[in-house]
Formats: structure tokens, sequence, C-alpha cells
């Protein structure tokens, strides 16, 4: 009996593990990936639309995300996961963090983080559900957090 216990607390621990690594939310959480091996929810990436684009680029000696702010209409489409695309235009790393506006830390909250290296793409995917209910309101805020000071942007999600 004693060893039985031990098994299921050790198992129990092993999934705790497993689970403080990954961005995991409602649905399975944010995925990171290229397009063509990328998924979320079990759908390839090249599969779904691309909703939005997001670019570093760099304007005089500042290092921005362009767009600055984008709409999202979620109340028009289907429910497959929103993807989002965000490429590298700078001749140096550059960083994009996606996260709800209010409560960043929070360990529920949705949270997208990758690095880019120069010419680079990388796409962001995220179950619809995520969006709807793991973020609180209705704003996303995107920024290089290798340049926290320059200039980020906002999504702003119509539900």
């Amino acid at each position: 009996m004693r060893r039985m216990v031990l098994t299921v607390l050790a198992g129990c621990s092993a999934v705790m593990l497993a689970g403080t690594a990954a961005y995991a939310l409602q649905a399975g959480g944010v995925e990171i990936g290229d397009l063509e091996t990328g998924s979320v929810v079990g759908q390839p990436f090249k599969e779904l639309t691309v909703d939005m684009e997001v670019y570093a680029t760099e304007v005089g000696n500042l290092k921005v995300l362009y767009p600055p702010t984008s709409i999202l209409d979620l109340k028009v489409r289907p429910g497959t996961p929103v993807v989002i695309k965000v490429t590298n235009k700078s001749a140096v790393d550059r960083g994009f963090l996606m996260t709800a506006d209010g409560n960043a830390a929070a360990p529920t909250v949705l949270r997208a983080q990758v690095i880019l290296k120069p010419g680079e793409t990388k796409y962001v995917g995220v179950p619809l559900s995520d969006l709807l209910y793991a973020t609180t309101g209705n704003t996303l805020v995107y920024q290089d957090h290798l340049n926290p000071k320059d200039p980020g942007g906002k999504l702003y999600m119509i539900k």
C-alpha cells in the first residue's frame, strides 16, 4: 500500500514538473514554431490562416514592432486557432513577447515569448478558447523583451 501511494505521488510530481515548462492554459496553450513543422492543438500552421503579422524593424535608433495596433474580431471567425506571424527585419536578434496587459505575472495568463535571429520568421499559434477565456479583458500587449524601452504594440480583440 505504501509503495502504491509513493508511486502515485511520484507520478503526480512528474506531471506537475512537466506542466511548468509548457505554455499550458485551458486548451493546450501557446505554440511557437515555423510554418512547415509548427502546429497548435493538433492543427498545422500551414493549414491555418495567418490572422496577424508583426515585423520587428528599426526606425532611426528605435527598435519597433510594427504595426503598433492590431484588431482581431473573434465574433466572426470559426473556432480555429489564431495564428500570428512574427518576422525580424533587423540586423540583430529581436524578441517578441505577447501577454495580457493587466496581469502578466499570473500563472494562467496567456504568454508567448520568442527570440528571432535576423531575417527569421516564427509563427505563434493560440487556441481560440485561450484568447476568449484565459485573457482578462480585450487587450494583449506585445513588445520586444530584448529592448523593453522601445515601442511595442497592442492587439485589441472584439469578443
